[in-house]
């Protein structure tokens, strides 16, 4: 249900070719808005872009995706042909609303990769914002456990829970092995989340021999799987934010993640895709059962939407 004073207006396309000429076409019935701001600087990006023009209002852009990835471009030709979109669009923005520090360093950083992107010199003319994600922190800080979850891996003396979405990019498959390579035989891997990838998860769980100690969950509310872990898996190949990793460190998990989104900055412990196995070893042997969020920025919903709305506003100013 939409809030009072917000509007929708679905393009109904009938092909992905179509949004951008679609949502033009919209824009054109509707009032001058005062800013137009886009999700992400690709396709939404340039459709924003256009009607921004033609209206002669400032553009607002918002950068969810570390697209400055090198693991972004490798991962499709679309994702190399979205490089190029976000190039033209953020060199014309009033205004970059990012999730996470680390993006901003990427898009202000005078490195070589964002030169390459940005064209000469990679520098924007417009202010960039980091303004994470809302993350309802209060629904984990105090979750309720699940009784018959825990019944059902009672047996098992540590629990290693992966939250995702079962997509290459998530890099689920680093997560199976190394819990094959490092995890003792007490220890079991529950993998809450659904996508194209389950059924060869499930099958290179079997080749390895782990198929009994591996859960696949499919799509459930995480919390009682927070409050029943020991440590959570992060190892995505490139990620803009992460909100598992702030959900289960609000919880008071561990999280051991690659260095992507905010995992640095909130708290996790961090490891590179080819040190996985040994820092999940090393957490086994002797790391932390316990940990902390930090760094997050907002007391309730409230605070979050103030300060979206201030950011977009200044873009007017």
């Amino acid at each position: 249900m939409l809030a009072s004073g917000v509007h929708s207006y679905p393009t109904s396309s009938s092909s992905r070719f179509l949004y951008i000429a679609d949502a033009l076409r919209l824009a054109k019935k509707l009032p001058k808005p005062d800013v137009v701001s886009a999700q992400d600087p690709f396709e939404t990006g340039l459709a924003a872009w256009l009607i921004a023009r033609r209206f002669r209002a400032p553009l607002h852009v918002q950068v969810h995706t570390d697209f400055l990835s090198p693991e972004f471009a490798r991962h499709s030709l679309l994702n190399r042909l979205r490089i190029l979109i976000a190039r033209f669009v953020l060199k014309r923005a009033s205004g970059i609303r990012v999730v996470s520090e680390r993006i901003r360093h990427s898009l202000e950083a005078r490195s070589s990769p964002v030169r390459r992107i940005l064209g000469t010199g990679g520098k924007l003319n417009a202010h960039v914002t980091v303004l994470p994600i809302f993350v309802d922190i209060g629904r984990f800080n105090t979750p309720k456990k699940d009784r018959a979850l825990e019944s059902r891996f009672m047996h098992f003396k540590q629990k290693i829970l992966v939250v995702s979405r079962l997509e290459r990019e998530k890099n689920v498959s680093l997560a199976l092995e190394a819990f094959t390579k490092s995890a003792p035989r007490e220890a079991c891997l529950i993998i809450v989340g659904e996508g194209s990838e389950r059924g060869w998860l499930e099958k290179k769980a079997r080749k390895h021999g782990i198929a009994g100690r591996v859960f696949f969950e499919g799509a459930q509310d995480p919390a009682p799987y927070y409050a029943l872990a020991d440590l959570i898996l992060f190892p995505s190949r490139y990620d803009g934010y992460g909100m598992v990793i702030i959900e289960a460190l609000a919880a008071g998990k561990p999280v051991l993640a690659t260095d992507v989104g905010v995992a640095r900055e909130a708290g996790a412990i961090v490891t590179k895709p080819h040190q996985f196995s040994d820092a999940l070893l090393a957490w086994f042997k002797n790391g932390s059962r316990t940990a902390e969020l930090s760094g997050y920025p907002y007391k309730d919903f409230g605070e979050y939407v103030r300060a979206y709305c201030a950011d977009i506003t200044a873009c007017t100013k």
